[in-house]
């Protein structure tokens, strides 16, 4: 039978889901592809899962459970069951070339997964050269004969051969350090990296986000992030922890998210800044367009301030927040409050301030040494807390070079590699770039962040970029620069440039690109634009 108790999943992030499923049954739970789930059906979906999980699951698996699904229902069971058999999930995406996401599948070492339908489709790609032995639930499908005749070597239990909800029954006591998500996140080598996030680490930034936000069942909440990408768990449980319904749109949805804002009757917004750009490029920001929404957060890149006065006036009623954090100190761990009056004072380089640590997270900048810098100064953010994440999946050598000790704390921290400028008094902390971005321009120190920000004045268009190019092992040879805008001069642009900066730091060339390309989390994709120079 379903135990509808939270008692072994108290340090789970299930823990909030379970709890809503017995105060709230029948309120929705979940909107996705063109149907309203409640509460009691979703964890059914989830429970029939998870109970075949245990039944059908290798003993021998290690504790982690792939979900091969996108933006459907099976998608969010999938995460659910995984979490109810007592694993962690690992999310996979078919919009991501098929050798990555069968990399992500071995390396993870899942030897079950479930699938959806519109995935099914890619699984022959994915299993070729997966040891054999998998089990794959495919829960749409009426059968599984197809996949099974060509891959004899795997298990594929289809809609037919599940559980029923009530076969689940909740094994041991989770244990909050254990893993509750594998995320891959790029690696500058070219081999993604699995952040290990654990329950303890998910639970302390939900716990903090529903008091700081006062969440409600009332409130709705977007769901615009893709799984793989770590902003998708706070749209899940969040909301879920509540009592809320979680909002998500179809792929074409997100062509135009005005609508679906409207469309969904969202009190609570959550993307990255590079969807406000796009909204206002379509004529989506228009004043008062969505007074439904009461709290609007952006995260995942720096927020522009012309970003954030348009969104401010499109949504009038609501609270805005810059939030801050790599995947590794488990979402998000600073917060900056907009307010129209005091904040143009804060911002610096023409972004929003990333403002101060959650409660129990613990903020340093530093020098090269690794020695802490005094107020006002800058350097790299290094941060601990109960969301700083376990590590990396099977990777020690890279673990212990991100996470370090600084001298005179036998604390680990989490090296961010992120410019920012140590707060003075009650000023927040300001993010400038990534250490990797500062770059030297004829053997002139320069961030490319500064340039972008000049940029989006003289141009006045709200996505600009500036790459080092052509790049040597002693630097660069000068700065190309891309405005996404249907046309601007270039020669006015550049001489506007050269009565605010010096010239080793103007751009030889600046090209106008009616949409920039993105990457799979939403984020401007600087290695697209890198590519366009040959």
């Amino acid at each position: 039978m379903i135990t509808d108790s939270a008692g072994p999943f108290e340090h789970s992030l299930l823990r909030g889901f379970l709890a809503s499923c017995e105060r709230h049954p029948e309120r929705p739970a979940l909107e996705v592809a063109g149907e309203t789930l409640t509460y009691a059906e979703l964890k059914g979906k989830a429970a029939g899962l998870a109970a075949t999980l245990q039944r059908e699951g290798p003993s021998e698996d290690p504790p982690l459970t792939a979900v091969f699904a996108y933006r459907s229902v099976t998608a969010f069971a999938g995460v659910l069951a995984a979490l109810m058999r007592g694993h962690g999930y690992v999310p996979l995406n078919r919009t991501l070339p098929p050798e990555r996401t069968r990399s992500m599948l071995e390396r993870s070492g899942c030897r079950a997964v479930v699938v959806d339908a519109a995935s099914a489709e890619a699984m022959d790609d994915i299993l070729r050269g997966v040891p054999e032995g998998m089990l794959i639930l495919l829960p749409d499908a009426e059968t599984t004969e197809p996949w099974a005749g060509r891959w004899p070597g795997h298990r594929f239990i289809g809609k037919a051969g599940l559980c029923r909800a009530d076969d689940w029954q909740a094994g041991g006591e989770v244990d909050g350090r254990a893993v509750a998500y594998l995320l891959f996140t790029s690696g500058s080598t070219g081999q993604p990296k699995g952040v290990m996030v654990s329950h303890d680490n998910g639970r302390s930034y939900i716990d903090w986000t529903v008091r700081r936000y006062a969440i409600t069942e009332e409130d709705r909440l977007s769901q615009t992030f893709d799984m793989t990408f770590d902003l998708s768990v706070h749209d899940m449980f969040v909301a879920w922890e509540s009592g809320a319904c979680l909002c998500c749109p179809s792929q074409k949805e997100m062509i135009k998210p005005g609508k679906f804002i409207t469309g969904s009757r969202l009190t609570i917004w959550f993307s990255v800044p590079s969807t406000v750009i796009f909204m206002k490029r379509l004529g989506q920001l228009k004043p008062g367009a969505y007074p439904g929404l009461r709290l609007s957060l952006f995260c995942g890149e720096a927020l522009p301030v012309a970003a954030v006065r348009d969104w401010a006036a499109a949504a009038p009623h609501s609270v805005i927040e810059n939030i801050y954090g790599p995947t590794e100190l488990t979402i998000a761990c600073t917060a900056y409050r907009w307010d129209p009056d005091r904040s143009p004072a804060d911002c610096e380089m023409d972004v929003v301030p990333i403002g101060r640590p959650f409660d129990g997270m613990e903020a340093r900048v530093v020098d090269a040494e690794g020695r802490p810098v005094g107020p006002g100064q800058e350097g790299e953010l290094l941060m601990t807390g109960p969301q700083l994440a376990l590590g990396y999946w099977n990777d020690p050598r890279r673990t212990e070079q991100a996470f370090v000790r600084i001298p005179g704390d036998s604390r680990v921290f989490y090296r961010t590699g992120d410019r920012v400028r140590c707060p003075v008094g009650t000023k927040p902390m300001t993010y400038l770039g990534r250490m990797d971005t500062q770059v030297k321009i004829l053997g002139h120190r320069v961030e490319l962040g500064e340039v972008e920000a000049v940029l989006r004045q003289v141009t006045g268009c709200d996505a600009a970029v500036a790459l080092a190019w052509p790049v040597s092992a002693s630097g660069a040879d000068g700065i190309e620069a891309f405005v996404q805008t249907a046309a601007l001069d270039p020669d006015r642009v550049r001489e506007a440039m050269r009565e605010r900066l010096p010239s080793y730091m103007v751009p030889r060339n600046v090209r106008a690109l009616e949409r920039f390309p993105l990457n799979a989390n939403g984020k401007f994709d600087r290695m697209a634009l890198t590519r366009l120079l040959g």
